[in-house]
């Protein structure tokens, strides 16, 4: 049954009692954004705490389980699943209010969860007993098994980009740096929405088993014993304790989910570990290439230099018989004083060429010596070469 609101759950002249005594032996209201006046309503209804109605109207972020007189209180998270979303990953705060003949759930925002869980009891109601507590371990299963797929999807991207790293070219690390960034953003919220899971389940499941061995926490009740002989008041005691534990054949069941979230928090781990260290050998590798193309540029500069430092002394020999004055050969007849100073020049040059060669070959030969020496140095640091009598 759906309706927009509670007045519209029943036809005109029914009651809405008509609803929870249908011959069915659990129910279960599913409440999507409810209001203050309904959250009034429906803690009157159900006799909810104080407490519970105050964390599901202000949206309690934290995850936990809670036990009271006439029923136990599950706050869970689930996310927005939709990846063509804008809040996409975003925490959607699901409570869970189990009492012995059914269940209330309240959430703040579409999920698919609660359409599973029905199409789930279709499927194995002839096998299985659809209690109130079945009904809230198969919501908080099929919310674990959400997290399944997006995990996958980040395995296959913690790959793709660990094979990617050493490929992409120098154009594209932008688009990489922003792919390391959007993946390790997704492992972080994954991580965040399953660290409190595991406690969670952890408690739940033992509050199953001390229900199994008949105990429970002490909880407060209103009755007034003035009136009551103690074996009664310890009567009424169990019998509030036995209503608000969870039914105990439900552990078996959340150990399970408590397996799930571990190895996917495990799972996680890894891949944070995995593109974390992408990351650094992509960082490493721009690092390298800067380092390169400073190199690059550093030895086109002084070749550049090189070749000025050779042509400042033409300049030089140029301008001197250039200038307006009287120059050796000025008076002559013939080209021989033209030639001498061509000469000149071309011997300059090939000076200075060899010149040049033969420093460029000693700055070489003594950086391959200082490397060679510091290689020595480092094997026999550890212990590599050393001779033994």
């Amino acid at each position: 049954i759906h309706a927009p609101d509670i007045q519209s759950l029943v036809k005109p002249g029914e009651s809405i009692k008509n609803l929870f005594r249908s011959g069915q032996p659990t129910w279960w209201l599913d409440c999507i954004c409810p209001t203050d006046a309904e959250m009034k309503v429906l803690a009157k209804a159900f006799g909810i705490h104080p407490l519970t109605a105050e964390d599901i109207r202000m949206q309690e972020t934290r995850e936990k389980v809670e036990l009271f007189r006439s029923y136990y209180f599950v706050c869970f998270h689930t996310f927005e699943n939709d990846k063509e979303s804008e809040e996409f990953l975003e925490p959607i705060n699901v409570y869970i209010v189990v009492f012995r003949e059914g269940v209330l759930t309240f959430h703040y925002g579409a999920y698919s969860h609660a359409a599973n869980v029905r199409r789930r009891v279709r499927q194995l109601r002839d096998y299985v007993d659809v209690s109130a507590d079945w009904l809230c371990y198969a919501l908080i299963d099929d919310i674990t098994d959400s997290f399944a797929p997006v995990i996958q999807s980040i395995e296959y991207e913690a790959d793709a980009i660990e094979d990617q790293v050493f490929l992409t070219r120098e154009m594209d690390f932008s688009h990489m740096l922003q792919k390391i960034g959007e993946s390790r953003r997704k492992v972080m919220t994954l991580m965040r929405l399953l660290s409190g899971k595991a406690d969670v389940i952890k408690m739940f499941a033992k509050r199953c088993q001390d229900e199994a061995q008949g105990i429970g926490p002490a909880l407060t009740s209103n009755i007034n014993l003035a009136n009551l002989s103690a074996k009664a008041a310890a009567s009424s005691a169990g019998q509030q304790q036995q209503h608000a534990q969870p039914r105990a054949d439900i552990a078996l069941y959340l150990g399970d989910i408590q397996d799930h979230v571990v190895t996917m928090f495990q799972n996680l781990l890894s891949y944070e570990k995995i593109i974390s260290r992408s990351h650094s050998n992509y960082l490493a590798k721009l690092q390298v290439e800067s380092f390169n193309s400073n190199n690059k540029a550093t030895e086109l500069l002084s070749k550049v230099s090189l070749i000025g430092t050779i042509l400042v002394p033409l300049n030089l020999v140029t301008g001197l018989f250039g200038m307006n004055v009287r120059v050796p050969g000025q008076d002559g007849s013939n080209l021989a004083w033209f030639f001498v100073i061509v000469g000149f020049i071309i011997l300059l040059v090939v000076f200075f060429s060899f010149s040049a060669n033969w420093w460029l070959f000693r700055t070489d030969r003594e950086q391959e010596e200082a490397a060679g020496d510091s290689g020595r140095r480092s094997m026999l640091s550890f212990g590599v070469g050393r001779r033994t009598t």
